[in-house]
């Protein structure tokens, strides 16, 4: 039994060594491949978008890997939260109130603090009320957070369409995330934020495997449900605000990352897991970036690519579900 559980364990180690080895490849040939003849100014705006792919990568992966394993649930994402929308409100609302020449002219690290600040903020608050007032039903919190989602974005759909038209294109095009216009200090503070969170999440790694097996049975292993779940739920929070508000929104994203991992990781354990999709989620970006800047030549966005893969996977998702019941 025991030499059974040492090669299912190293077969996992040489799976993520595998991943490891391709997010390599991947970075290095997003970093080298058709390098201009000004190689150095290249170079240097490549590792910059590098950086912005990796936070973003891991912030979403932990996320939505944490996201999951408390709904019990593969197809749900943080975004179902209403945190994307929430996102582009504020954004509308600063260009329907004082126009686009403010939002564009703002101190952006301002910015970033008020759209992080924002939606943590909700966030919480939407945790205290619900928790408080519903015993920590998480789907009761689910509903809630689509009805707040869908008034965020017809409020920002009402916004829209009384401004400018030229402001109105300008409103649309922070809809679609973006690695190559990085505010270097907005980076450093993301990657700090981020580095602070998954130092704490490690606290609460040992929780993972059980709150998988379903709230009753983590209950009854002796787990303090209420008080870690909300701790939970306000990391993932923090998580998604901050790379929502570094680069956009990209809402399938995690759904594509977190069902390629379970494909490809046949375990449960977390401390596998949760490392695999950051890589899954970093090799995805620097990909489809190098799709983006090499193949269209910056025609179309990362997010176009990224919604469409993840929006014709969650069908297929679904029809196979569907499949199954039947």
């Amino acid at each position: 039994m025991s030499s059974y559980k040492n090669k299912i364990h190293s077969k996992l180690i040489r799976q993520l060594g595998i991943l490891g080895m391709l997010s390599l490849v991947a970075v290095v040939a997003y970093l080298f491949y058709r390098l201009p003849n000004r190689w150095e100014y290249a170079l240097y705006h490549r590792s910059l978008s590098l950086v912005a792919i990796v936070v973003t990568g891991a912030a979403i992966a932990l996320a939505t890997m944490i996201f999951q394993t408390i709904v019990n649930n593969r197809i749900l994402t943080p975004s179902i939260l209403g945190l994307d929308s929430l996102y582009l409100l504020i954004q509308t609302l600063i260009i329907f109130l004082f126009g686009s020449k403010t939002l564009l002219g703002i101190n952006q690290t301002l910015l970033f603090f008020l759209s992080t600040g924002a939606m943590v903020m909700f966030a919480l608050g939407l945790y205290h009320f619900l928790f408080k007032r519903e015993r920590q039903n998480i789907f009761f919190l689910l509903l809630v957070g689509i009805i707040f989602g869908t008034f965020f974005q017809s409020l920002t759909t009402f916004m829209e369409v009384l401004i400018d038209p030229n402001e109105f294109q300008i409103a649309q095009d922070i809809g679609f995330a973006s690695f190559n216009r990085i505010n270097l200090d907005i980076l450093w503070i993301a990657l700090g934020i981020l580095l602070v969170v998954i130092f704490y999440t490690c606290r609460y790694l040992r929780y993972f495997d059980v709150l998988a097996l379903g709230r009753d049975q983590a209950i009854n292993l002796g787990v303090d449900y209420q008080a870690v779940t909300r701790r939970l739920l306000i990391i993932v929070a923090i998580l998604t605000s901050v790379s929502t508000a570094l680069v956009g929104p990209l809402t399938f994203l995690g759904l594509l990352v977190m069902n390629v991992t379970f494909e490809f990781i046949r375990g449960y354990q977390h401390k596998i897991l949760i490392p695999a999709a950051m890589l899954i989620s970093v090799m995805t970006l620097v990909m489809g970036q190098v799709l983006v800047s090499q193949v269209f030549t910056f025609n179309t966005t990362l997010s176009i690519i990224i919604n469409f893969t993840g929006g014709v996977y969650f069908i297929y998702l679904l029809l196979r579900a569907n499949k199954k019941w039947q």
